[in-house]
């Protein structure tokens, strides 16, 4: 299988219990050595205000995520909305395209972390079963192998190094839309990293 849908969430923080605050989705067909950015849809979902979730906030969210916070909370998506959003997007005319009517691989970083649970959690595990394969391709777990293999040098397992390495960008923005397309990005440079990049 050649076609993946790129995915990355931004929540209020790892544990059980937090709340997706963003979701991007983005169709990758490696063939094409194409990331569909036109294609891309990144979403705010509601949660609570930032003052209600300050006691349980992390110091990184809460310099880094703050103002994502408080604009999903006026703003967001309710889990309703979300699930139909969703729906709608993955049965459109352009997405199914791309995936021919197969259910699609999801591709990411860390996948098990934190997106799979926060899907499953959101859209609901029927859903997730019905609109998602149950294979799943999570690239910082093929850059480790990789670097196991000697075929990336140390360092590269971390999405922050390999983006470098790969001269795709300097630094890991941290929004869901950017780093769903930079994961595209970086398994399709992976096929083949080529001297230039060694």
């Amino acid at each position: 299988m050649s076609q993946y849908l790129s995915i990355d969430t931004e929540a209020t923080g790892l544990k059980e219990g937090h709340y997706m605050i963003q979701l991007a989705l983005v169709p990758v067909d490696i063939s094409q050595k194409r990331v569909f950015r036109e294609l891309g849809k990144e979403w705010l979902v509601k949660c609570p205000s930032f003052d209600e979730l300050l006691p349980r906030l992390d110091e990184w969210n809460i310099s880094h995520n703050r103002d994502l916070i408080i604009t999903a909370n006026r703003e967001g998506l309710s889990e309703a909305e979300l699930r139909k959003t969703v729906h709608d997007y993955l049965t459109s005319d352009a997405v199914k395209t791309v995936f021919g009517g197969n259910r699609p691989v999801l591709l990411g970083k860390s996948l098990s972390a934190l997106d799979i649970p926060m899907l499953k959690r959101y859209l609901g595990w029927d859903n997730y079963e019905k609109y998602f394969h149950h294979h799943t391709l999570d690239v910082t777990c093929v850059a480790r192998f990789l670097v196991d293999t000697g075929v990336l040098p140390p360092g590269c397992e971390s999405s922050s190094k390999i983006i470098k390495y790969f001269k795709i960008r300097d630094q890991v923005n941290h929004t869901a839309l950017s780093d769903a397309i930079d994961m595209g990005e970086i398994y399709i440079k992976m096929m083949n990293p080529g001297p230039q990049e060694r």
